[in-house]
C-alpha cells in the first residue's frame, strides 16, 4: 500500500514547489486527523534519510517494512537543535518525540 492511499484531500506540489519547498504530497491522514499536512516522502538510502531545515513539509514519513512512521518536522528540528545532533536513530525519535503516528500497511 502506498502512503498516499492513507490520505484524503490529496494535492501534489508543482515541480518548483517540490524542489524549493521539499515536500511530496499534501493531505489529511484518514482516521487520524482532520488537518491537512504536507509530507516529505523521500525514501531511505542505505538506511539513512536526509532532512533539511528549509523544508516546508509538516511531517516526515519513514517507509519501514510493514508500517509508515510519521514524525512532526518542527518537533524533529527542535530536538536535533536542542541535542546538537546531525544524525539520530528512528527508534530514538519514536520514543523521544511527542508527535508521531505509526500506520500499518494493510
Amino acid at each position: 500500500m502506498k502512503f498516499v492511499n492513507l490520505l484524503s484531500t490529496v494535492n501534489y506540489p508543482t515541480s518548483n514547489q517540490q524542489k524549493q519547498e521539499l515536500w511530496d504530497v499534501e493531505g489529511i491522514i484518514k482516521k487520524h486527523s482532520n488537518q491537512k499536512f504536507k509530507f516529505d516522502l523521500r525514501p531511505l538510502k542505505n538506511n539513512i534519510k536526509k532532512g533539511f531545515f528549509k523544508t516546508k513539509a509538516d511531517k516526515m514519513v519513514f517507509d519501514i517494512k510493514d508500517q509508515y512512521i510519521v514524525v512532526d518536522v518542527e518537533e524533529l528540528h527542535e530536538y536535533l537543535k536542542d541535542k546538537e545532533l546531525k544524525m539520530v536513530y528512528l527508534e530514538e525519535l519514536i520514543s523521544k518525540l511527542d508527535w508521531n503516528i505509526i500506520l500499518l500497511k494493510i
